[in-house]
């Protein structure tokens, strides 16, 4: 089934404890360290757009697309409160077309991770590269195998509140790096009723060697790998990592 349809309605709700600002702030001084400072900044996988609002507020340009229209629609709703100046695009990032060129792009919370096959992980940086300024910056985060062998593997994670609750029933398959989570969702529809939502997604491991060769192969230039949150080099028990790349010429899109 899509991911990210009716977990969509809930999505905020069950993120509350994820420190959206202090990514964001993480995310600015990684930006303001490769001399970017202002103008358009895209972010891949923007979902409800958290993160889209917070560094528009920090005086970036935001563009956000995601492949959910149901997650950009709360982004939407959210973009008129805010006042923000924010475009969203529903587009699949394997594929996402933009009018012209901007100056970084970010993706956040293993989006990239949704992409499980290779070479469409070597398109998605390639696009980024032929929309990039000249030395222009992307930064992405990733889960590690280690998180998903040694943390995630094959648990089941439940979460009960008042008006909602799911139940995550991971597996890791440690062949072929993919890992597995059937999400069942109860949402509450009216006083003691809850409907029942099921949605499956798959998210993919990848070494950091075959990042290193994705970079290179969408023909930009690594400038640097984290471990995340931090400016220490990446860790064999790092949960989630920070990699920094530079566009490094135009190469012919295939």
């Amino acid at each position: 089934m899509d991911a990210y349809t009716n977990f969509a309605e809930v999505y905020d709700g069950f993120m509350d404890n994820v420190p959206y600002r202090q990514w964001a702030d993480y995310i600015q001084d990684l930006l303001r360290e490769q001399g970017i400072r202002d103008g358009l900044v895209l972010e891949l996988g923007c979902g409800t757009g958290s993160l889209t609002e917070l560094l528009a507020g920090k005086g970036y340009d935001m563009i956000g697309v995601d492949n959910s229209g149901d997650m950009l629609q709360i982004a939407m709703e959210k973009r008129e409160v805010s006042g923000s100046d924010i475009l969203y695009l529903l587009q699949d990032m394997r594929e996402f077309e933009l009018y012209g060129t901007v100056r970084a792009v970010v993706s956040i919370c293993d989006s990239m991770n949704y992409i499980t096959e290779y070479e469409d992980l070597v398109q998605v940086l390639r696009l980024v590269n032929n929309y990039l300024d000249p030395e222009g910056i992307l930064i992405f985060d990733l889960n590690t195998e280690y998180k998903y062998l040694q943390v995630l593997g094959d648990n089941t994670i439940a979460e009960c509140r008042e008006d909602k609750s799911f139940i995550w029933d991971n597996h890791y398959d440690n062949k072929t790096g993919i890992n597995q989570y059937d999400l069942t969702l109860f949402i509450c529809q009216q006083g003691d009723l809850y409907r029942r939502f099921d949605e499956t997604h798959y998210q993919r491991a990848y070494g950091m060697e075959e990042i290193r060769r994705a970079v290179c192969e969408a023909g930009l230039e690594l400038v640097a790998m984290y471990d995340a949150f931090s400016r220490e080099p990446i860790k064999e028990d790092s949960e989630r990592v920070y990699v920094i790349a530079r566009e490094h010429g135009k190469e012919r899109m295939r």
